[in-house]
């Protein structure tokens, strides 16, 4: 068997940053709007439930209001992992958390069913100040980009009232950028919702962090770079002996190079591009940045297996995958 990396390369940090003026804006916004609000709901990728969460928000949004943890996407982990993370996340709370599991895509997801109840329990036993005499409850949907927050909105809209989403979706992270108005999700209780812009911490808290959030879609593929992303991808796979990518990819074996890695798979697939030599002549090669592309959305749409990629966190709390620093 190979010889894999244990360590990654360092990367700088100022790569994984990514903090434009519309996340700003709508921070302010959603502050603004807190006096309308009787809950918050934070939506988070179940695959790094302790990496890339803005810790901005529980000083500046949550706060004193009734708060509740969703992480969605929750088909890409093992369901055995949810008690672990339920309880790693108490530990590292000092005030006990609502959390639930959701999955977007099916409609029998049990989080979903249980999400509004929950978070009418909580505004009824919570002192709603300035709002104790409005009958209507608004909930904040909040989170980093990418994360499924729109699709939330959209599916419990379907659920309670039949009606088609409101809210724009996409694969890539960055489509909400304003706080909108509130949208309606329930007639009996009245609930509105207010769905509000990926908003990610101004400097990511380090490397690793900054990784897993762009392998989740949580950073825009092309500012890091799909070959950075895919490399990454596959130093965490190896280290988890997770070698379903070997068949996926068309690969020979389990492999450490990135770069021959993808130009296999771009053989495998038959992607090439032509590119233009200085005598004019043309040369036909493997399209790495397309393979590496089709790489990372093997990933994302669980052709690689189930992946809880903070499993290392999750598991053992001193055992976080180290960088090299030069």
């Amino acid at each position: 068997m190979n010889n894999f990396r244990t360590t990654f390369p360092y990367v700088s940090r100022e790569l994984l940053n990514w903090f434009p003026g519309h996340m700003g804006k709508g921070m302010k916004q959603m502050q603004q709007k807190l006096k309308l609000v009787d809950c918050v709901i934070e939506v988070h990728d179940a695959r790094i439930p302790l990496t890339g969460r803005n810790t901005d928000f529980k000083h500046t949004i949550s706060g004193i209001k009734p708060h509740i943890l969703v992480l969605n996407k929750s088909d890409h982990i093992e369901k055995q992992f949810e008690s672990k993370i339920i309880d790693r996340l108490q530990q590292e709370s000092n005030d006990p958390m609502h959390i639930l599991f959701t999955n977007c895509k099916s409609q029998s997801c049990r989080g979903l069913r249980k999400l509004m109840p929950m978070a009418q329990d909580l505004i009824n036993s919570s002192d709603r100040y300035n709002r104790s005499s409005q009958r209507e409850f608004c909930i904040m949907i909040i989170g980093v980009p990418n994360v499924g927050k729109s699709s939330l909105i959209n599916v419990l809209r379907n659920r309670h009232l039949n009606k088609k989403g409101a809210s724009q979706v996409g694969a890539v992270a960055g489509v909400t950028r304003s706080v909108l108005n509130r949208i309606k999700i329930c007639e009996e209780p009245l609930i509105y919702l207010l769905d509000t812009p990926g908003i990610l911490e101004p400097n990511i808290a380090d490397t690793e962090t900054g990784l897993r959030l762009a392998l989740v879609s949580c950073l825009q593929d092309h500012l890091v770079g799909e070959e950075l992303i895919a490399d990454y991808l596959l130093f965490l796979l190896n280290k988890h002996k997770n070698f379903r990518y070997v068949e996926v990819m068309g690969l020979k074996e389990p492999t450490d190079s990135i770069a021959s890695a993808l130009m296999s798979h771009a053989i495998h697939l038959n992607k090439m591009t032509r590119t233009k030599q200085l005598d004019g002549t043309s040369v036909v090669r493997p399209d790495i940045n397309m393979a590496a592309k089709l790489m990372l959305k093997s990933f994302r749409t669980g052709a690689f297996g189930k992946i809880l990629l903070d499993e290392d966190k999750i598991m053992c709390q001193n055992n976080s995958i180290k960088l090299k620093n030069y």
